[in-house]
This record gives structure tokens, sequence and C-alpha cells, in this order.
């Protein structure tokens, strides 16, 4: 596929989002100066006052869009309060676009340990010392917890704070943009009523 974009037969073939994203992720990642896997992270708090920041997308397949944190941080509470969410990637390189929003599950113990320990031995400390989110009286504070973490766990295997964990967003619906000249850009929507649903596809007005 061209990194200049889809043509209007692309978009017409694509039964699914799923190998399109995959697609269109590979092309990010031979562009994209920085993290290619950036996407902004959508979440609404107790009032319904939404929140936005950029995560780390770590893994994706049908059954949905992965990324981990520290679930008493601001987003893992909001996000376990209402269990739904929003994500953007944009690649700016591309002029390529991707939106979805859905239900969020959180991820088994399986899976979390699994990545965690292929974070570095720093990040890993970092996720004990962090208490993400909330009120921090100085950087010493920050560095004289991880001096602390760090002597605890000198020798052998860091195990996963109890605390940190990952989320799974099972998109509703998945929306493909690819900018176009005027702004007559290509916009394709695939909607389901459930995760487990089939995918309907809908081309969008720019």
């Amino acid at each position: 596929m061209s990194v200049t974009g889809l043509t209007s037969r692309d978009f017409t073939e694509q039964s699914e989002p799923f190998g399109l994203f995959g697609e269109w992720l590979k092309d990010a990642e031979g562009s994209e100066t920085n993290d290619p896997n950036a996407v902004a992270l959508a979440t609404v708090d107790e009032h319904g006052l939404p929140n936005v920041r950029m995560v780390l997308l770590k893994g994706y397949d049908e059954r949905g869009f992965v990324f981990f944190t520290n679930f008493e941080s601001q987003k893992g509470n909001e996000i376990l309060g209402q269990k739904k969410a929003a994500m953007c990637f944009h690649w700016k390189s591309l002029r390529r676009q991707v939106r979805l929003r859905g239900e969020v599950e959180v991820v088994s113990d399986a899976e979390a340990d699994e990545y965690y320990a292929t974070r570095p031995r720093g990040s890993r400390i970092g996720a004990w010392a962090s208490k993400q989110s909330r009120p921090l009286e100085g950087r010493f504070a920050l560095e004289k917890a991880v001096a602390e973490y760090t002597a605890r766990f000198a020798i052998g295997d860091i195990p996963r704070p109890p605390h940190w964990s990952g989320f799974r967003l099972r998109p509703l619906t998945i929306e493909f943009w690819h900018d176009r000249p005027f702004r007559l850009h290509d916009r394709m929507e695939f909607r389901r009523e459930t995760p487990e649903g089939d995918w309907n596809k809908v081309r969008m007005y720019p």
C-alpha cells in the first residue's frame, strides 16, 4: 500500500478494520520520527469532565487495543469508574488519523506480567516509586523513592506492583481519515453494536 493514502476503492474493499489499522501502523513505523504507537487517550471523570493525554499502544488484535498504566492514576481511576474511553492516532507525516472509542476491560494478570517483564529495570522501579497523578512536594521526594525501591529490589527480579496493569479498549467504532486536497478528505467508519458484533462500514462526509 502506498503511503500516500487509500483510494476510494481501497476503502471499499476493506471488510474489517484491524488489518487496515495494521497496514497504517506499519507505514507510520517507517515514516514517524518518534513513537509511531503514540495515541491520545480520552477518558471522563465522575463529573462528566473529559481528560486527554498521550499514551503508548503496546499491542492490538481483534480483541482490542492495549496500553498499560498505574491504576491509581487519574486515567486509571476514570477508566475503572466509567469502563469507556476513546483514542486518536495522528500520523502527521502520512496525513492520516485513526479514531476509535468503546468499552474498556482490564487485561489478564498473565498479559500484564508478560509485558512488565519486558520493561527496562529502571521503568519497573519507577512503577513502584511514582504515585502517579498525585501531588509531588519536590523532585527530591521522587528521587528518594526511586533510591529506596532500587535498594529494596537490588537483587533478583522486580515484581509487578499490584496497582500496575493494562487496559484493553474494545472498540465499537473505528474511523480512518486521510487528508485529501481542498479538505475533501477520505473518511471511513467501521461500526458495531457490541464488542463481539459484526462490523458495518459507513463512508462519511469530510
